[in-house]
C-alpha cells in the first residue's frame, strides 16, 4: 500500500490548509488512519487518529482547530482540514494507515505516507 500527502504550503498565521492522502488501496470502515506531524527538530507526534470506531482522537494543541474525515465517496482518501493556523503548527506531516490484516488474530500493518510540509509564518 502507497499513501500520496500532499496539501502542504506557506500560509499566514489564521490561514487554513486542507491537507490529502491517497491511498493506493481502499481504506476500509475498520482501519486505522490519522495523521501525524514532526516539527523541525522534533520527535514525530500524533495530530489526529480514527480507529474507524466513531470517534476521533486530537493531540490538545490541535483539537477544536484541525479535523480529520475520510472520503466515503472515493474510499481511499482520507483528509485533515486545518484552520486556525499557528506558527507552531509548522511541521512535516505524515498520512498514517493501520490496516487489520489477519482479524482473527489481531494484526496490523502500518503504512505511511512520504510527508507533506506545512510552514505557518507569524
Amino acid at each position: 500500500v502507497q499513501l500520496q500527502a500532499s496539501g502542504g504550503g506557506l500560509v499566514q498565521a489564521g490561514a487554513s490548509l486542507k491537507l490529502s492522502c491517497v491511498a493506493s488501496t481502499g481504506i476500509f470502515p475498520t482501519d486505522t488512519i490519522g495523521w501525524y506531524w514532526q516539527p523541525p527538530g522534533k520527535q514525530r507526534e500524533m495530530v489526529a487518529i480514527d480507529s474507524g470506531r466513531g470517534t476521533t482522537n486530537y493531540s490538545a494543541s490541535v483539537k477544536g482547530r484541525f479535523t480529520l474525515s475520510r472520503d466515503n465517496r472515493t474510499g481511499n482518501t482520507v483528509y485533515l482540514q486545518m484552520n486556525s493556523l499557528k506558527p507552531e503548527d509548522t511541521a512535516t506531516y505524515y498520512c498514517w494507515l493501520q490496516i487489520l490484516a489477519a482479524p482473527m488474530f489481531d494484526y496490523r500493518v502500518d503504512y505511511w505516507g512520504q510527508g507533506t510540509l506545512v510552514t505557518v509564518s507569524s
